[in-house]
């Protein structure tokens, strides 16, 4: 039988989870490494419903048995989430250090951003203007190409 973790979030949310699925976080596996010795290994960065999720993206991402067909599915399913879940994802991907899945929330944030005007990006990332509007003129003169879309 494959050796267990228990992994604490800061949440108080305690997983069991197999080593190698876990070990598919860098920063895991590097405590591991390291000879971290406690019963249970604390996240102090990532909450319970977070850690559940990505627990299941690495699992899936283990499956030998999974077609490449319905793991793209998966993926494009597991980050069809709202901008606080995504955060949160991409924010623990990088904390555990787990390459694709930060690289898969990346590439979800630039899908968000491409195309869009200014003002776009500030409604959907709830971006206040904090520019007077004589500052802004100024920063669209100087820099037209930066706003060539919205002129359009």
């Amino acid at each position: 039988m494959a050796m267990a973790l228990k992994l604490k979030t800061w949440d108080n949310q305690i997983f069991e989870v197999e080593q190698h699925v876990a070990v598919q976080s860098i920063s895991i596996k590097n405590m591991i490494d390291d000879g971290y010795s406690e019963d249970v290994i604390s996240l102090p960065n990532v909450d319970g419903k977070t850690l559940a999720m990505v627990l299941d993206w690495c699992k899936t991402h283990l499956d030998k048995d999974v077609d490449m067909p319905k793991l793209k599915k998966y993926e494009a399913d597991f980050l069809d989430v709202d901008e606080a879940v995504l955060y949160s994802l991409l924010m623990a991907a990088h904390y555990l250090e787990i390459k694709d899945l930060l690289e898969q929330c990346y590439q979800k944030v630039a899908n968000m951003i491409k195309g869009k005007t200014t003002q776009e990006l500030r409604t959907t990332f709830k971006i206040e203007n904090d520019f007077t509007p004589e500052e802004e003129r100024e920063i669209r003169e100087k820099n037209p190409w930066a706003f060539a879309r919205e002129n359009c």
